[in-house]
């Protein structure tokens, strides 16, 4: 299984901060963002081989990080700008077919910092043996119109995925963090020429679940999705002196 992390944005609500580098290694306690995903996944001995999908501005970057590893690689996307960015599931496609990759495939935001570890989702996508979606109960309906919302049937299956839905089916919303087996991430190009949105990763989710079996685990602990300066400055707060 190969990991693909989803790093091609430019974080503009994160500015200054970002402007000229990337949120993904932006330092929380004693690790960076990336740091403490891949630390993680790496631990599980799951995957052999992780992908940072990157983009023109901030390849170098991811570059320089990389180096310090055997098994991270670093994919610039080609662009330079948010206005022209390729949106991550047109990045995915283009990881896979730059890279020949056709295993399955763990993707994760490469901006959120987890107080769990991924072990759990990985043991249980093993056990479903289809791709699959973690989610987790929200209850403001306002947020969930800025999410992915899954409805989901008694054994876990995802029946159906709306992007920042204007009346919300369920209260679970899915985290960017997927899995999807080398049959269905063969399907990407059918999922894109059928009208598959191909900016948020999600808009994947929604359109797989609605063609082959995708299964949902409820999150086991907490995310934070760092998105502006005071979510950052608040995840910084709560892993000061950490160092696991």
């Amino acid at each position: 299984m190969k990991c693909l992390i989803l790093a091609a944005g430019y974080a503009t609500r994160l500015y200054p901060l970002t402007e000229n580098f990337p949120k993904p290694l932006l330092k929380v306690g004693s690790k960076t963002i990336l740091d403490w995903l891949t630390d993680d996944i790496r631990a599980t001995g799951a995957v052999d081989g992780f992908v940072v999908i990157s983009n023109g501005k901030f390849a170098a970057h991811f570059e320089e990080w990389a180096a310090a590893f055997n098994d991270i690689e670093v994919v610039n996307d080609g662009t330079f700008t948010n206005e022209t960015r390729l949106g991550a599931v047109k990045d995915i496609v283009f990881a896979k077919e730059k890279l020949g990759i056709d295993d399955d495939l763990l993707v994760i935001a490469g901006d959120n910092v987890l107080d769990f570890s991924l072990s759990h989702f990985i043991d249980f996508c093993r056990e479903k043996k289809t791709s699959c979606t973690m989610r987790y109960y929200e209850p403001s309906i306002e947020k969930l119109r800025k999410c992915g919302v899954l409805t989901v049937g008694d054994d876990g299956r995802i029946l159906r995925m709306a992007e920042k839905p204007a009346e919300p089916e369920s209260h679970f919303c899915c985290p960017p963090f997927y899995y999807y087996t080398a049959a269905d991430s063969a399907l990407l190009g059918d999922a894109i020429a059928d009208g598959c949105g191909t900016d948020a990763p999600g808009s994947l989710v929604a359109w797989m679940s609605a063609h082959r079996p995708v299964y949902s685990m409820e999150m086991p602990g907490s995310r934070y999705d760092i998105g502006n300066l005071e979510s950052y400055k608040k995840v910084c707060g709560e892993y000061k002196g950490i160092t696991r």
